[in-house]
């Protein structure tokens, strides 16, 4: 039987790891956008899944040979529409920022990614209306989405309060109203995650037949749905590198300005050890938010589909420590920092609210 607080502890370490994961990408230099996002990618959605699947499961080829085939249909093809969103995640991030960014995109998501998945399988009433644990959870859910809507007020505030100049000062492609939309379409998309992870349930059956222990029978799903999201950047990546004929940047050609993504500095190459690395590690940290998502997720017990809210709060509450750590908010009035943070502190209670219903749960 799980801990649902241990799992509460999982997604808040994922929420770490996937708020942390755009900041070693603000060091490259003299790299395009596609190039650094593909690169880094590639670690996210290919090289770090399968790593750790390897290691960390019993016969992963194995498992995946003997999985359905329409079960690895839907899990790579939710995959494929996940990775619309974080396509236009990294977008969302060059418009608004850090903190503001996360919470419009998670905000969408929290909803879509909790929600549907029961209401598909039929038992939405069961999980949330007809226990106590459930209200509860329920509760919490009001409370994320309380949380989520308060921070993104204070990021609208903040655009209406500021000159342009101020903005670019800290965002230097800030542009509110495309950085919304871009938003709006990432959070319904970056939902499809959820719906993946539910599509691969056979496949973490197959893996516990295996004989791998229960915090690891997700990463062979992880294998699957990642490899979806690959596809998608992949072709959207490569058509940018063909267009913008940035593909010398891989071996030390003129690169791209750190401020702009398609002017060129005659005589400065990038450089090339710092930014594989700083990409790799930022690619490995957003594989981290999945893979430590999977074992929160293995702890909660019946109410596993409440992992995807406390998942997007701890993102979102992150996010917003690492928006203010870079000064994103240092021109913001004191009402809107402090409005910031009590959006932070509704979703601290959010999570234990949750993580309180699941343990009524079990």
């Amino acid at each position: 039987m799980g801990n649902p607080l241990v799992g509460v502890a999982y997604h808040w370490l994922g929420g770490l790891a996937s708020a942390s994961f755009y900041v070693p990408y603000r060091g490259v230099r003299r790299w395009s956008w596609e190039i650094f996002w593909l690169t880094g990618g590639l670690f996210s959605w290919l090289f770090a899944p399968w790593l750790f699947a390897s290691v960390m499961t019993n016969d992963l080829l194995g498992v995946i040979a003997a999985t359905p085939p329409m079960t690895i249909f839907w899990c790579v093809a939710f995959g494929v529409l996940w990775g619309f969103g974080g396509l236009t995640y990294g977008l969302t991030m060059r418009y608004l920022g850090l903190s503001l960014g996360m919470a419009v995109v998670l905000g969408l998501s929290t909803v879509f990614g909790t929600l549907i998945p029961p209401i598909f399988a039929g038992d939405l009433s069961a999980k949330l209306f007809d226990t106590v644990s459930g209200n509860v959870i329920l509760v919490g859910l009001f409370v994320t989405l309380a949380g989520i809507i308060v921070v993104a007020l204070a990021g609208a505030w903040k655009d209406a309060s500021l000159p342009a100049e101020q903005k670019a000062a800290t965002i230097a492609e800030f542009a509110f109203h495309k950085g919304v939309a871009v938003a709006i379409f990432s959070g319904i998309m970056s939902s499809c995650f959820a719906f993946g992870l539910a599509a691969g349930e056979p496949v973490k059956a197959l893996s516990a037949a295996a004989g791998t222990g229960p915090l690891w029978t997700g990463l062979p799903t992880l294998c699957l749905v990642m490899f979806g999201g690959l596809l998608t950047n992949a072709v959207w990546c490569t058509i940018l590198i063909i267009r913008n004929r940035s593909a010398g940047q891989w071996v030390g050609r003129f690169g791209a300005a750190p401020d702009d993504a398609t002017a060129t500095i005659e005589g400065a190459r990038p450089p090339l050890l710092a930014n594989f690395l700083l990409c790799a590690l930022g690619g490995t940290l957003w594989y981290f938010q999945f893979f430590f998502y999977t074992m929160g997720e293995s702890q909660m017990g019946r109410f596993g589909f409440s992992s995807w809210t406390l998942h997007m709060a701890s993102i979102i509450i992150f996010g917003t420590l690492w928006g203010f750590a870079l000064r994103e908010w240092r021109d913001a009035a004191t009402r809107i920092r402090a409005t910031v943070w009590a959006g932070v502190a509704l979703l601290v209670l959010a999570t234990v609210i949750i993580g309180y219903g699941n343990s009524l749960a079990s």
